[in-house]
């Protein structure tokens, strides 16, 4: 009782005092106090108050310049908070040390931040764990998470009651009142992480960084909700961005770096998406994409397209968009093809299927779901945005119907630009099937025969890892392919027919029963593609409609008159082909007059064109000139403010700083004064007030004394040195003449023995060169006579010539 009525008075006393020290935040004169001061209160049990004495000293006006030591509060900071779960003085903490250091360090500030949602990871992942332990598997414990839907919502009142009268079991009441807290920390942690680092040109890459780690938090635990909320928060931040214009730091989107930056947080988010099967989300994050190219008025690199355009296709067939799937197909393929230099055949074989057959599994006619003038608008809005997102004019792809993109324009660009020869067999041959040919009895069962076959090569689907995409599923269009060639095969049997019985039809449709043949049908009615009526009281289907003016009908008529004129023309045949061979003649003539003309012409539309595009292009570099221009005045003005601020922070942190130092210069004068007035045998007492003026006379004093008392030992000192000098001298004179008289003689001695060793070896060389020149002189006579034939041989020789 005596030990914890101690302890207890500790933890009153450590309390009062840090009360008592950190009201007002100024308790402190150096930082370090502060993290001393707050480890003693944890180890007492005390980390509220520790949490209070660290967070007064972040937001004390004495400390707003940042330091290292700061740094290492912040971090002791977070431990706190994270293990007190106090998210509201977390977010204030963070702000105060986002100002101090922005400026300086934002490297601290990441590790600030990395340090958070380690923690706050850590603490989740120890609560999960201890959690799974309890339950039986991982799947369990998940489950158990993701009956709580929304993280920021807390514990309704019916909830409360359910808790009560429901059959859960203890265990896992305990799981979500210890194990969803964390989570609901985790959460906010990143939500007010986010928001700290908004739309700030110095820690856009700390943001980019937190917005992914928040991405897969929430793919890690399959939290929708809160994905969704991430999104929106990350949307709202860049709608903010461009409604604020002049905000201080504000990230300017037209530098690469910027924009690279957001692009990929976005394609990140789109990834995330997918995953998690949000398509409603993916769109709306491909429409931010789309808005931020046009902000950032520069394409994204050709691999981040790519990714791009793979998520489309999983959203447009998600959504049952599959004209709009094609198209994602489609610029897929020429993307991959242009730009990935490390695609192997195989891949773009694949791909090329995947792009002749999702176009194929376009259904032949347009749904109608607008009735009103308003609605037919909206629906054309929204093909002429979708038609932006893929990257395709709505102008220049506009058909007879009206439509931004058509089915029909698809199939004849990939005729026109070779994909339907690079796709397989299986698809040229599926392809010749719906498009070409004419089967109206058994189209069905030769499209089935393909679709197994193509369904059997499923297994080798599989891309490389420079592909954007994992596989290819052949079996995704399957189901469409089917109702497509169920209603190509009745189209031709309308052709064909006027009626035929419904068990007709149902045996040479194989794909489905009659009850889906007939659904399949009154929708093509409903949308005037096909002209049929279901009796069912006779069991027949009535092919044709009963108007004079039906497409049929003209149809009829007009291949009726071609065929009199083909039968008119074989009646005179001679004539006629004489007649066709003067008018080649004569139009072959009239073009060799008009093609220098022509050839003109066109050459000089070609200048023209040439002319216009220099011009044009020179005017967007004026254009992009004028706004480098622009944004780099705006950035000289910023950087001047920004350096007049530094600089009158900067003088006023030296003043502070001369200030401190003399004021700490002085103090040291003073102390060490005392020190040498207490080695002297001066006593001071405690609390007695000290003159400084006094102490340092009698200083000056002393050292004046202790001076004349060198000069006297040096003086002596002197004197003795000379004398002991002078005897020394006078002692080595004797010696030195010793030691020249003997170095004199061996100077001799080695003189004579040099000087005989010299004339004997010169005497030697003499003999030798004496000996050299008797063996010589016995040439010389010879030497004469090959002399004389030499020159009697060159005078011939010149006499000759």
């Amino acid at each position: 009782g005596k030990e914890a009525r101690t302890s207890s008075s500790v933890r009153a006393s450590a309390t009062r005092t840090t009360r008592k020290m950190y009201r007002g935040g100024g308790g402190f004169a150096k930082p370090e106090n502060a993290l001393k001061r707050a480890e003693e209160l944890i180890r007492v049990g005390q980390s509220k108050a520790a949490l209070s004495a660290l967070h007064d000293v972040l937001t004390s006006k004495r400390h707003r310049q940042w330091q290292k030591a700061l740094e290492s509060i912040m971090f002791k900071y977070v431990e706190l908070c994270v293990e007190l779960k106090t998210g509201r003085l977390l977010k204030d903490g963070l702000i105060q040390y986002r100002n101090s250091c922005q400026q300086d360090n934002v490297q601290s500030l990441e590790e600030v931040i990395k340090r958070l949602l380690k923690a706050a990871h850590a603490k989740a992942d120890e609560a999960q764990k201890s959690s799974d332990e309890a339950l039986a598997d991982e799947e369990a414990a998940k489950k158990e998470l993701g009956e709580v839907e929304d993280l920021d919502i807390g514990t309704t009142p019916e909830n409360l009651m359910l808790s009560y009268v429901s059959a859960d079991n203890t265990k896992d009441r305990k799981d979500r009142k210890d194990v969803m807290p964390w989570f609901k920390f985790l959460w906010e942690s990143y939500r007010n992480t986010l928001d700290i680092l908004r739309n700030n040109s110095r820690l856009e890459a700390l943001y980019a960084m937190t917005a992914q780690r928040a991405y897969n938090f929430c793919l890690t635990y399959q939290r929708q909700t809160e994905f969704k909320r991430v999104c929106e928060i990350i949307r709202n931040h860049l709608a903010n961005l461009n409604k604020y214009q002049d905000q201080r730091d504000k990230p300017d989107l037209q530098q690469p770096e910027t924009l690279a930056l957001y692009m990929e947080t976005r394609f990140e988010q789109l990834r995330v998406a997918a995953k998690l099967g949000l398509w409603q989300e993916a769109f709306r994050t491909v429409e931010d994409i789309h808005s931020l190219t046009l902000l950032g008025k520069r394409q994204p690199k050709p691999q981040m397209m790519a990714i791009y355009f793979a998520n489309l296709t999983q959203v447009f067939w998600i959504s049952e968009r599959y004209l709009y799937n094609a198209y994602a197909w489609y610029k897929l393929f020429n993307i991959s093809r242009s730009y990935n230099k490390n695609l192997q055949e195989k891949d773009l074989e694949l791909m090329a299927t995947a792009v002749v057959l999702s176009t194929l599994a376009i259904l032949p006619y347009d749904t109608k779901v607008a009735h009103g003038l308003y609605e037919v608008e909206l629906e054309r809005e929204k093909a002429a945005r979708v038609a932006n997102l893929l990257g395709f004019a709505a102008e220049a792809k506009r058909d007879s119907s009206g439509g931004a993109l058509s089915r029909t324009a698809l199939l004849a660009e990939l005729k026109a630009k070779g994909v339907l020869q690079l796709a397989i067999p299986e698809a040229r041959e599926l392809f010749s099937l719906l498009e070409e040919d004419f089967h109206p009895l058994d189209l069905c069962q030769r499209v089935h025969k393909v679709l197994s076959a193509l369904q059997a090569k499923q297994e080798e689907c599989e891309m490389s890892a420079a592909s954007p995409v994992e596989m290819v599923d052949f079996s995704q269009f399957v189901s469409q392919l089917q109702r497509v060639s169920t209603l190509k095969m009745v189209n031709q049997i309308s052709q064909v027919y006027t009626s035929v019985r419904l068990d007709f039809i149902s045996e040479r449709v194989v794909f489905y029963d009659f009850g889906d043949v007939e659904r399949l049908l009154v929708d093509a009615v409903r949308n005037a593609h096909l002209a049929v009526r279901i009796d069912h009281r006779n069991k027949v289907v009535v092919c044709g409609a009963h108007t004079l003016e039906s497409d049929k009908i003209k149809n009829h008529i007009s291949r009726l008159a071609e065929r009199l004129n083909v039968a008119c023309g074989m009646i005179g045949a001679g004539e006629a082909a004489e007649e066709a061979t003067k008018r080649k003649r004569a139009a072959i003539e009239e073009m060799r007059a008009q093609v220098d003309q022509e050839h003109k012409r066109i050459l000089a539309r070609k200048v023209i064109i040439e002319r216009r595009k220099e011009e044009y292009e020179q005017m967007l570099q004026e254009k992009e000139k004028e706004e480098e221009s622009r944004r780099i005045q705006l950035e000289q003005l910023r950087a001047e403010e920004e350096k007049k601020r530094l600089q009158t922070e900067s003088v006023r942190r030296e003043e502070e700083r001369i200030r401190r130092e003399m004021e700490e210069q002085e103090a040291e004068e003073t102390r060490a004064l005392m020190e040498a007035a207490k080695i002297r045998g001066q006593k001071f007492e405690d609390g007695e007030k000290v003159d400084k003026v006094q102490l340092r006379q009698q200083a000056i004093q002393e050292q004046i004394k202790e001076r004349q008392e060198q000069a006297r030992k040096l003086g002596r000192l002197s004197k003795s040195m000379d004398h002991f000098e002078r005897a020394k001298r006078e002692e080595q004179i004797s010696m030195l003449m010793e030691l020249h008289e003997k170095r004199m003689k061996d100077d001799l001695e080695y003189q004579e023995k040099h000087k005989e060793e010299s004339q004997a070896k010169h005497r030697q060389k003499w003999e030798r060169d004496l000996e050299e020149k008797h063996r010589l002189v016995k040439l010389l006579d010879e030497k004469e006579q090959f002399q004389t034939q030499l020159y009697q041989r060159r005078e011939a020789l010149q006499g000759a010539g």
